[in-house]
C-alpha cells in the first residue's frame, strides 16, 4: 500500500515506473539482463515476485523461499524496489502499482508459451491502468530448466522416464 503511494508521487513528477514480475527462483544472468533492459524503459524498476504458496513448478520448488528471493533481487543495483505479490498472478500488482511499462521476457510474446495462461489477463489489467507491455529481447534461460538439468532431485531412471514422456506428450 505504501509502495503504490510512493510510486504515484514519483509518476506525478514525471517518472516512468517499470514493473517486472515472476518467480525468479534461481537468479541467473538471463534475469539480470532482463532487469537491465527493463530499467532502460523507465526511471524506477520495481520487481514483484510470486509467493511460495503459488509456485507450482515441481518437487522442492521454489528452491529459494520468498524471503531469500526478495533479498537476492534487492541486492541488484539495477532494481529500485522489490515487493512480494499477494496473489498468484501479476494482475493484482499491476492494478495496485499502475506501472507505465510492464516488462516480460521475449518468450512471453507468443502467449501460447505462457503455461499459466495469465499473460492475457495481465495485459488487460495493464491496458486499464493505461500502461503498456514491453518484451525484452535479451538472452533467456529458464530457472526450472536449469534446476531440473543440474540438480539431482530425480534418479537416472526417473530422468529417462521423463525424457520418454516428453518425446510422446507435448504439455
Amino acid at each position: 500500500e505504501n509502495l503504490s503511494k510512493v510510486l504515484e508521487k514519483k509518476k506525478s513528477k514525471g517518472k516512468k515506473i517499470v514493473l517486472c514480475h515472476g518467480v525468479f527462483d534461481l537468479l541467473h544472468i538471463g534475469h539480470i539482463k532482463h532487469f537491465e533492459e527493463a530499467k532502460s524503459f523507465g526511471d524506477i524498476l520495481v520487481v514483484s515476485i510470486t509467493p511460495d504458496k503459488y509456485v507450482n513448478k515441481g518437487p522442492l520448488r521454489p528452491a529459494f523461499n520468498e524471503k531469500l528471493r526478495l533479498e537476492a533481487l534487492a541486492a541488484l543495483n539495477v532494481i529500485d524496489c522489490v515487493v512480494l505479490n499477494p496473489t498468484s498472478t501479476a494482475v493484482n500488482i499491476i492494478q495496485r502499482l499502475r506501472p507505465n511499462i510492464y516488462c516480460k521476457g521475449i518468450e512471453y510474446k507468443n502467449q501460447k508459451n505462457d503455461i499459466s495462461g495469465e499473460i492475457k489477463n495481465e495485459i488487460n489489467a495493464l491496458k486499464k491502468a493505461k500502461g503498456k507491455i514491453v518484451f525484452t529481447k535479451n538472452i533467456t534461460f529458464s530457472s526450472s530448466k536449469l534446476i531440473n538439468q543440474y540438480s539431482s532431485i530425480y534418479s537416472n531412471s526417473q530422468k529417462q522416464l521423463i525424457k520418454k514422456i516428453k518425446k510422446k506428450i507435448s504439455f
